[in-house]
């Protein structure tokens, strides 16, 4: 079983790109994948589930307490088998978000969600917050790959980075590892070229370019993933390339995060802004 966090800027199309990944995965590889998700909108399983909004583990832990939470009420399986839970938060206003991952992840580990027969566990993570509770997954060692969901635009190379910081910094006590950097194309000039050099200059490698193609927001309003909505375009076997890049990826890093100016440099010669 392999444990994957999946950080990046918010609005960046984490989600997305999480769980289109995970429908290439089951229904072109077989793979048997649970996604855990750590937002507390609650947001990052919608496309496996076809749109239901599943009760998160934090809501039932309000309404019922620990001990009357089992794995059959709030996981649910979606499309090619995939499992799926949300962790949720606590209502708007109280208490601290991030606090729910924490719960969540011990929970779900106490109850042996995490059963040994699956192949892969994503954890959708909020933003790129990589500071209390939504550090977790890469601070205690739940997590073992890093991949960071970016673009070409300025903002979100310097989450990026940002993350990277707090990689380096749970590295050697967890052992967690970046695995890549996935390009989620905004069509932004030289896109692909400045992300090559980002990545290079850190350590790693982008594991795949998704080209930018507006069947993932058609498959968004049907409430699917594109490989649902029709496994034969173009946008779904590029999902299913990424997703055997990480079946064999074997190049994982301690990244080495750029400074403030090397950034900067490096922004101002791709002339990038948002």
């Amino acid at each position: 079983m392999r444990k994957i966090a999946i950080y990046g800027k918010g609005g960046i199309g984490k989600s997305t790109t999480t769980q289109n990944t995970a429908a290439a995965l089951a229904h072109f590889y077989g793979q048997k994948v649970f996604i855990h998700g750590c937002d507390p909108k609650a947001d990052s399983t919608r496309l496996i589930l076809g749109g239901k909004t599943q009760m998160t583990l934090m809501d039932m832990l309000r309404e019922q307490g620990a001990e009357k939470v089992t794995n059959d009420k709030v996981i649910r399986k979606g499309f090619a088998g995939i499992q799926c839970v949300e962790s949720g938060g606590p209502e708007p206003g109280v208490g601290c978000a991030g606090r729910g991952v924490i719960t969540a992840i011990d929970l779900m580990e106490r109850n042996k969600a995490y059963t040994d027969d699956l192949d892969f566990v994503f954890f959708d993570v909020l933003g790129d917050v990589v500071c209390g509770g939504f550090a977790m997954p890469i601070r205690d060692g739940k997590a073992q790959e890093v991949y960071i969901v970016v673009s070409g635009e300025m903002m979100a190379v310097y989450a990026a980075n940002n993350i990277c910081k707090g990689l380096v910094k749970y590295a050697k006590q967890s052992g967690v590892r970046l695995g890549g950097v996935i390009c989620n194309s905004r069509k932004v000039d030289r896109e692909r070229e400045f992300i090559d050099e980002f990545t290079a200059a850190i350590g790693t490698h982008m594991i795949h370019f998704v080209p930018r193609d507006n069947i993932v927001q058609k498959a968004e309003f049907n409430k699917k993933t594109v490989t649902e909505y029709d496994e034969t375009q173009q946008q779904a076997k590029e999902y299913g390339e990424l997703g055997h890049k990480i079946i064999e990826n074997k190049n994982f890093v301690i990244p080495r995060p750029l400074t403030m100016d090397q950034l900067e440099s490096m922004v101002v010669k791709y002339g990038l802004s948002d």
